[in-house]
């Protein structure tokens, strides 16, 4: 099992989790956060010293747990779905899952995905 954390613009939401629904990949967390990226932001002076100080810019964090299998899949549907060429479009990350249980069926491992 893997874990799909990606972090895209707010305006691809809709389009990504539509994407990912009609492609049969279902189940996904959704979060609201804030962040900033190589670019950072703007200029500031402190003091006498110029520092670069960053803009948070507000994203959405998608988290999906799924089986390997699935992985290339999904990443390519977000990719796809996410990008628009421009500074911002986000990252993915993918990390290993040891174990899922489902609290009220008490299932655990795949068959709680």
């Amino acid at each position: 099992m893997k874990k799909i954390e990606a972090i895209v613009r707010h305006a691809k939401l809709n389009q990504i989790t539509d994407a990912l629904l009609t492609n049969g990949i279902k189940g996904m967390n959704m979060t609201d956060i804030k962040g900033f990226g190589r670019q950072l932001g703007h200029n500031d002076l402190h003091g006498k010293q110029e520092v670069r100080a960053p803009i948070y810019l507000p994203m959405v964090k998608l988290e999906i747990v799924l089986d390997a299998q699935l992985v290339d899949k999904a990443i390519a549907i977000i990719q796809k779905n996410a990008f628009t060429g421009q500074v911002g479009d986000g990252k993915i990350f993918v990390s290993a899952v040891e174990n899922v249980v489902r609290i009220r069926t008490n299932q655990s491992g795949k068959e709680a995905i």
